[in-house]
């Protein structure tokens, strides 16, 4: 058997151009559970034609519901007046008049007709001999003809066909070859093939029919849709069939982006889509059928274009290292980095760089830090969130921490109240405590301020107002915002903190506001003691009674 390389796939030296037919709209929407408004037929057919920019489309199934044909109606005098009408295809079966009649009421102007294409389906679904089911598809082809309906021929279970039945198919072809028919489509109905089977039964199909157009239409259930459809066009088919997203029934069929660029990028063969819509109308069928995108689905999954590993992003960095062909822009998307437990600086560097943010070389390692830390969580952080870490980990950075959570434990029983244990380091010295509260940030807090009173003979501020949120522009299942003002005097101090966790991010706010608080007593106390030093200087001779705040004449001596 002769095969061709892929050198050899052109024309005299011409670069081979392949018809692309999408069936989002008829055989994708045989997918489960899926079915499109007319509406958002009109708008799917719409954008395949007039921005993506395929060839054809096939839109529905004749006779199948009104809704249906209020769909194909819509669709055919869109496509009418766009002057576009040729590429717009109906499903239609071998049924006398019927489907040509609906097709033609609708407004439509080709048939894809539904023949056998192998044996044991002629004889065992239609119950006719092939001489029978050729003499009716060729009374439909007479009909269609007459209403001036452009024809093409579905070869049903043709992979199959050929593996069984191969004479069959020849004789089919024998007898239809030099009729009205434009395009012979070949289905691996059931999904069996693989390359190379795909190669040799095509081969046989071109080699002996070289003036025939003919159409290869895969499906996954082997997961070689793509692969297939690469071999089909080695073996020289002039067309291929897709749906967006790879919708189909059971394992769906090839799907259009990842055809698309297997097409341009290995076999160098041109098609007319436009590449850089192929990530939106996936995301409008992705809307309409309910059936969500796979991250890791090539070119239009969320996850794609996205690096994780921080040596991947320092390879970026310094020549594009880890990049292929396949460059987001080139389909309207942004390359981006992953921020979790695997981000190193580079992909921190990255993302800052996207936001305009600059960091010091230690601001960024605590920001790496912190985002680690989030990801050792399993939680999700996105570059949304990213302005809000960096907000957290550097807001209200003091130059020593005077207070320092060495460990604790929250915890909260069924039927008990929840308690905390607490170990801290305040200006050098370490205190335990616990504490039972209503809730297991109230035991915590309660446990802090048993440790200023019992052990520090000191006033803890008192709890003014706590707030929990989602940053504003963060994603909820990374981040929760605890914001908590604090009263001491008259004295009013507010606080923030992120964190995957709301008690934590909540024991986080009361640490720095402690950090704050000891801040402001140290810096009070040296006023107070420059106070009594300037007292003692002018006044040697008075004795005082010097308290926290004031200081009170007692006598004279």
């Amino acid at each position: 058997m002769m095969t061709k390389s892929i050198k050899d796939i052109t024309l005299q030296g011409k670069q081979l151009s392949i018809e692309i037919m999408d069936s989002t709209l008829r055989d994708g929407e045989q997918t489960n559970g899926v079915s499109f408004l007319p509406h958002e037929k009109l708008m799917i057919a719409r954008m395949l034609l007039r921005d993506v920019n395929v060839d054809r489309i096939e839109v529905a199934s004749a006779r199948v519901s009104e809704g249906e044909k209020n769909a194909v109606t819509m669709i055919c005098n869109y496509a009418r007046n766009a002057g576009m009408l040729d590429r717009v295809e109906v499903l239609g079966f071998v049924d006398g008049h019927l489907s040509i009649d609906w097709i033609k009421d609708c407004g439509g102007k080709v048939i894809n007709l539904l023949a056998k294409g192998s044996l044991k389906h002629c004889i065992h679904q239609l119950h006719k001999s092939p001489k029978e089911h050729i003499n009716d598809i060729k009374d439909v082809l007479a009909y269609a003809k007459e209403q001036g309906m452009i024809v093409n021929l579905y070869l049903e279970d043709w992979s199959s066909g050929m593996k069984d039945s191969p004479d069959y198919v020849f004789q089919m072809m024998d007898e239809l070859n030099d009729s009205c028919i434009r395009r012979f489509l070949l289905p691996d109905t059931l999904g069996l093939l693989n390359p190379i089977n795909t190669l040799e039964y095509l081969q046989q199909m071109t080699s002996r029919y070289p003036h025939s157009h003919f159409d290869f239409h895969a499906h996954n259930d082997y997961d070689m849709a793509v692969s297939n459809s690469l071999a089909a066009v080695m073996s020289g088919v002039k067309g291929l069939h897709v749906t967006v997203n790879g919708m189909g029934e059971r394992c769906g069929n090839a799907p259009l982006a990842s055809v698309q660029v297997i097409l341009a990028d290995q076999l160098h063969v041109k098609t007319n889509i436009n590449e850089n819509r192929l990530n939106e109308i996936s995301r409008l069928v992705e809307g309409y059928s309910g059936i969500s995108i796979a991250p890791n689905q090539p070119i239009v999954g969320e996850n794609v274009f996205t690096q994780v590993a921080g040596v991947h992003a320092d390879g970026d960095n310094k020549d594009n290292l880890y990049c292929n062909d396949l460059v987001p822009e080139r389909f309207g998307r942004k390359r981006s980095y992953a921020l979790g437990k695997n981000s190193g600086k580079a992909n921190i560097a990255k993302n800052l760089e996207e936001l305009g943010l600059e960091l010091s070389p230690e601001q960024t390692r605590l920001v790496t830090k912190r985002i680690t830390e989030l990801g050792d969580k399993k939680e999700l952080v996105t570059q949304d969130d990213l302005p809000y870490i960096v907000s957290d980990v550097l807001r209200h950075q003091v130059p020593e921490n005077r207070v320092k959570l060495i460990s604790y434990m929250v915890s909260t029983t069924y039927g008990l109240k929840p308690i905390a244990s607490v170990k801290v380091e305040i200006n050098g010295e370490e205190y335990e405590s616990d504490d039972t509260g209503d809730g297991q940030f109230d035991a915590f807090v309660k446990a802090l301020r048993k440790i200023y009173k019992k052990n520090m003979s000191r006033t803890f501020p008192i709890l003014q107002n706590y707030a929990v949120g989602i940053p504003p522009g963060g994603r909820t299942d990374a981040l929760v915002q605890t914001i908590i003002t604090w009263e001491d005097n008259g004295r009013t101090l507010t606080t923030r903190a992120v964190d995957a966790d709301q008690t934590e991010a909540a024991i986080k706010a009361t640490i720095k506001m402690l950090n704050l608080y000891e801040e402001e007593q140290i810096d009070k106390n040296k006023y107070l003691n420059s106070i009594r030093y300037e007292i003692r200087h002018c006044y040697p001779t008075w004795r005082w009674n010097w308290t926290r705040d004031n200081a009170t004449r007692c006598s004279h001596p």
